[in-house]
């Protein structure tokens, strides 16, 4: 039985990881990297900024390791907002969901984003009344695909992992949400950088067309 609902961000409810993507690039020109837009892409698809801070501080150790992870986190985010304004990045089927889904079951949303993102994202999407928490990376020390960021928001709700429904779009999301036991339905837009989500125990191209009653 689902008690509790929990939506991932980046590519699930708002079409960002692309943006992160070209912003990361940008950003690491300041600093005199040169990174390709697919490295950037792998990197970033699906992966908490902690993860992404790390993966730069190993492969550009010299340049990046003088800047925190907090303040490499602020450094780039003016690139992806001056991004952002060229579009809209909300994607209206899972938006559409989440509010629908609101009015059965409590909602939070667990991403790898900062909480400044995840607060902006909200705001963006006007959902802030269907949210009753949300999960951002500094509220955890690994990042998916480790489990650690799902059972969190299970224990904030006070129920078991197995009641809980994640929607997802990325590989490590999908093997996160498995490995804490809970049940997930994967999100794969064909525009979007192609994704193993094998593991869902559903894919749809459009989350509008979910059915939470043929699902249960």
């Amino acid at each position: 039985m689902i008690r509790a609902i929990l939506f991932d961000l980046d590519g699930t409810l708002v079409d960002t990881e692309r943006l992160w993507s070209m912003a990361l690039v940008e950003w690491l020109g300041t600093r005199g990297i040169t990174c390709a837009l697919d490295d950037a892409v792998a990197l970033v698809y699906g992966h908490a900024w902690s993860t992404i801070y790390a993966e730069l501080l190993r492969r550009y150790p010299a340049r990046i390791q003088e800047i925190s992870q907090q303040d490499a986190g602020r450094a780039m985010r003016p690139h992806f907002l001056k991004l952002r304004k060229q579009t809209d990045v909300r994607i209206a089927g899972s938006v559409a969901l989440l509010v629908k889904l609101a009015a059965l079951h409590p909602v939070a949303i667990v991403s790898g984003s900062p909480r400044i993102d995840i607060e902006d994202s909200i705001a963006l999407m006007g959902v802030a009344p269907f949210v009753r928490f949300f999960v951002g990376s500094e509220d955890y020390a690994v990042g998916k695909p480790d489990p650690s960021c799902f059972l969190l928001a299970a224990r904030k709700f006070g129920v078991p992992p197995e009641t809980c429904l994640v929607f997802e779009d990325s590989s490590a999301g999908v093997r996160a949400a498995k490995a804490a036991g809970m049940r997930c339905v994967a999100l794969a837009r064909p525009d979007a950088p192609a994704q193993d989500v094998a593991g869902a125990d559903q894919v749809l191209t459009d989350l509008s067309a979910f059915d939470l009653v043929a699902f249960q």
